[in-house]
């Protein structure tokens, strides 16, 4: 048990803590040019599937959109302790992508894994899996290369934006909600969108920073007190000036709801942040999770992360 509790504090810990191996950070491979958009016979179908990388078999679901293409590809990443299926139902992201054309991969973390290895940190190369998930769709459907996203819950939002400098900016745009400040921004990221979402209340990333996991217990409230966030605020702003944003506006767009933005970025992408007054570790719209906290019903975090991904430009 303590093995286990040590290995979910150094996850939280992620790229704030000194790198506990070698392993490596994937680059974009180069797939045939055509891909699966030449392909006339059958190609990857809705459902669930697997896909073996690094001697393990690792497993995702799949929603694919109507037409020959090609589509835009949406990541899906569940959070620390969940499951492909959980975060496909939670964020409703694989039925409202693909009614928008997108399609949209949910994979699940490694077997006995309570979450991703984030880039630099130890464990199974998940930044290798996803690149070559990414390369496996565009070769089994007809994807649209240049526009590959990624969006996450908790610790699969710190996942979504740690890709962007470790798939070397083959991703257009990130959506992270109730985690972006897991990651810290890095100096050499190519420019991409960026929709966070989070709440004040939040308890176990949260919204001020500090402590994960305010809301646990005795051993494992002992062991996250080694790790600290920085609030979330100011790793937005770090990433608005990485990615050279400027003109920074303020609203409300509800007596809940704040958005914090950039009028411009480089090359045409936008950033923004959604912070949601009581707000809890949870996802902005009609479905709520009490043990989690308070939930935004106002703000449909889905439709608006999906807004976004549709005006970013192609890579």
């Amino acid at each position: 048990m303590l093995k286990r509790v040590i290995m979910l504090v150094l996850l939280l810990a992620g790229c704030t803590a000194a790198p506990l191996s070698s392993a490596p950070v994937s680059s974009p491979s180069s797939p045939s040019s055509a891909g699966g958009c030449s392909k006339k016979s059958a190609r990857l179908g809705p459902g669930r599937h697997t896909l073996t990388f690094g001697g393990l078999k690792r497993r995702y679901l799949l929603s694919v959109p109507q037409g020959h293409g090609p589509h835009p590809v949406l990541l899906n990443l569940h959070g620390l302790g969940s499951s492909a299926a959980q975060q496909a139902a939670y964020s409703r992201l694989p039925e409202a992508g693909s009614r928008r054309g997108y399609i949209v991969a949910t994979p699940q973390a490694a077997e006995g894994r309570l979450g991703w290895t984030l880039p630099h940190t130890y464990g199974p190369d998940d930044t290798g899996f996803l690149t070559a998930l990414l390369d496996h769709l565009e070769q089994g459907l007809c994807a649209e290369r240049g526009r590959e996203f990624a969006a996450g819950m908790s610790y699969g939002a710190g996942m979504s934006t740690g890709l962007i400098c470790a798939m070397n900016g083959r991703l257009a745009g990130i959506a992270p909600v109730a985690g972006i400040n897991i990651v810290q921004p890095c100096a050499e990221a190519a420019p991409t969108t960026i929709i966070a979402f989070h709440g004040t209340a939040d308890d176990i990333v949260p919204y001020q920073g500090g402590h994960p996991l305010q809301n646990s217990s005795g051993r494992l409230r002992v062991l996250a007190g080694m790790v600290v966030l920085k609030p979330v605020e100011q790793v937005v702003d770090a990433w608005a000036r990485v990615l050279g944003c400027t003109g920074r506006t303020t609203s409300a767009l509800s007596s809940q709801v704040r958005l914090r933005g950039w009028k411009s970025c480089r090359d045409g992408v936008s950033v923004g942040l959604y912070t949601v007054k009581g707000g809890g570790h949870t996802w902005p719209g009609p479905l709520r999770v009490p043990r989690l906290g308070a939930t935004a019903r106002d703000l449909d975090a889905t439709d608006v992360i999906l807004d976004a991904f549709d005006r970013t430009p192609s890579r």
